[in-house]
């Protein structure tokens, strides 16, 4: 064996070893002293919707230079626990202060009630509330069941009032609410699935102030109020005539106006309006 070459060789080696760590290193403190420290950094592990509740799921910790923190920057995934996303944040964007807090006032209802518009609620029932399936983000049409005389079958119509609704709310559940909350019953806590909550006995809808209006006084009249689920993206208005007995007897309709007619005969006149124009094509 060459001692002389070998020894060379090891010299050789630690030369270039040496070289490279000089480069690395000098690089190193070149890009600290552009960049910046290392920094842990909390961002966002998949992409999370505004009102959205944050934890350990959602996001991650990253090693980020300095000098592209931004301010009020999270350190630690534990400063992330119970807060609610104000903001979408991105898959990989970094998780701040400003775009965070905690459950309140302005995480409530009244942050998603459209700029021009007002919430309002309208009980409903297992009939009125399409069996309690209908969802906070549902759009829906309302009917009304009216009469001028109460009591007066004949004179009795259903009408769409409303068409394309925004449902805001379905008892305690708000749109982008979080899955679970505590309320307060007989001095009991109790937490409700709200991602399964059927147990509701009202709907918040969105109106514009006159239709809040109109709908008051259908309430305040003790209108029969009912609710029918449409597609959200179906926007189609329809032009809706008002349906009456008459129209749900179909080819029965003018025995039922010849009855109607002959009994406001024989009570005189009293309680009972005119009998109902024949519609075309009946």
């Amino acid at each position: 064996m060459n001692t002389r070459a070998f020894s060379l060789s090891l010299v050789i080696a630690g030369m270039a070893m040496f070289m490279a760590w000089s480069y690395i290193d000098t690089q190193e403190a070149e890009y600290l002293k552009t960049y910046g420290n290392l920094q842990p950094v909390v961002v966002a592990k998949i992409d999370i919707k505004e009102l959205e509740l944050l934890d350990d799921s959602k996001v991650r910790l990253d090693n980020i230079p300095s000098k592209y923190v931004q301010p009020g920057h999270l350190k630690k995934i534990e400063e992330v626990y119970n807060t609610i996303a104000t903001v979408p944040i991105k898959a990989g964007e970094q998780i701040s202060l400003p775009r965070i807090t905690q459950p309140g006032a302005r995480t409530g209802l009244a942050h998603q009630v459209s700029v021009g518009k007002r919430a309002m609620s309208i009980r409903v029932g297992d009939e009125t509330g399409v069996s309690k399936l209908i969802r906070p983000g549902d759009r829906v049409d309302i009917m009304a069941l009216i009469s001028p005389v109460p009591g007066q079958q004949e004179l009795m119509k259903l009408k769409t009032i409303f068409q394309d609704v925004l449902i805001l709310s379905t008892g305690y559940s708000i749109t982008n609410s979080l899955p679970m909350v505590a309320v307060q019953r007989d001095d009991e806590i109790k937490k409700l699935n709200l991602n399964a909550y059927t147990d509701y006995h009202a709907v918040t809808v969105e109106l514009t102030p006159n239709e809040v209006q109109r709908m008051t006084y259908l309430v305040s009249m003790s209108a029969k109020i009912l609710l029918s689920l449409r597609n959200n993206d179906d926007k189609t208005i329809e032009r809706l005539p008002a349906t009456e007995l008459y129209d749900v007897l179909g080819e029965d309709a003018q025995e039922a106006r010849d009855f109607y007619s002959n009994k406001k005969s024989a009570n005189g006149g009293a309680n009972f309006g005119p009998a109902p124009k024949s519609r075309a094509g009946q």
